[in-house]
């Protein structure tokens, strides 16, 4: 039989890798991150408005081509629009909505990596439901070393300064 000391030690697994993000050798990256998150909410929800806009005008003329059959999307454009922004730009190559590049901020992954698009799709969808259902959670971010809320912490992502 196999001695146990003889076995390959296993690979830490990935629940017990560190935190890319060290509070206490950068804590450049989490300074002012709440106030700047707040500002770049308010200019993708502009963004996002003016997209859901365009969108509904888009729908509004093919119903009129479709004699009226495309009018069954109007409820998905606002959702459709909202997930696909953050998807595409969270989970794009910069790493960040138009709000939050123009605050200087990026979303990375708890260990380093960048989010792919449908983590920052969800990471979406919790923070619109929480938005919704239980505003307060979102004050999670000012007891949070890392400043993040309970969405990032479901989604396993941060959002850091940009370096």
């Amino acid at each position: 039989m196999t001695d146990q000391k003889t076995l390959p030690l296993r690979s830490p697994s990935f629940v017990d890798q560190p935190h890319a993000y060290n509070l206490e050798k950068e804590p450049q990256l989490f300074d002012g991150v709440i106030r700047k998150r707040f500002v770049a909410f308010i200019v993708d929800a502009i963004v996002i408005s003016v997209l859901t806009a365009i969108a509904y005008a888009v729908v509004a003329v093919l119903g009129i081509i479709t004699l009226g059959l495309a009018w069954l999307l109007f409820g998905l454009v606002f959702p459709v629009v909202g997930l696909g922004y953050n998807a595409l730009t969270i989970g794009g190559p910069k790493s960040a909505t138009i709000g939050q590049r123009m605050m200087g901020l990026e979303v990375r992954m708890w260990f380093g990596g960048r989010v792919t698009p449908l983590i920052a799709a969800f990471h979406a969808l919790m923070f619109w439901f929480s938005l919704v259902v239980f505003c307060p959670i979102l004050l999670w971010a000012f007891f949070d070393s890392r400043k993040r809320c309970l969405h990032d912490i479901l989604a396993g992502v941060v959002v850091i300064n940009r370096r």
